[in-house]
């Protein structure tokens, strides 16, 4: 999947956003925020309901802004239709690289970051 993802965001979170994301044909939910890398806390951000419904919840890291493309590649080649995806970005510099790397327009000052979006 090499084509430039399209997404809105549809909610904001303590330290990231909610966006739904288009990548090609594959439709999903993307959680996005600046977190420590543990599995533990997604139930803090993501809704018990979005663990009830159908598709699955795919939970990755992104330490380095280096990482981005890569790691939302590789959790979309696993993605299935309404699937959910959660990125836990190491650092703001990270979250900003996933969030343009998942369609979202990162003006200068990174005003997409997750203090100003509250």
């Amino acid at each position: 999947m090499s084509t430039i993802p399209l997404s809105r965001i549809v909610d904001t979170l303590e330290h990231g956003v909610v966006l739904d994301v288009t990548m090609e044909d594959l439709q999903f939910r993307a959680y996005v925020v600046v977190s420590p890398p543990d599995i533990n806390l997604v139930a803090d951000f993501v809704p018990q309901q979005q663990f009830e419904e159908d598709g699955d919840v795919h939970v990755t890291a992104i330490s380095y802004p280096a990482e981005a493309r890569d790691q939302i590649q590789d959790i979309a080649f696993n993605m299935n239709q309404g699937d959910a995806a959660i990125f836990l970005c190491g650092n703001e510099k990270a979250y900003l690289s996933a969030l343009e790397e998942l369609g979202q327009e990162i003006l200068d000052g990174g005003s997409a970051s997750p203090q100003r979006l509250n």
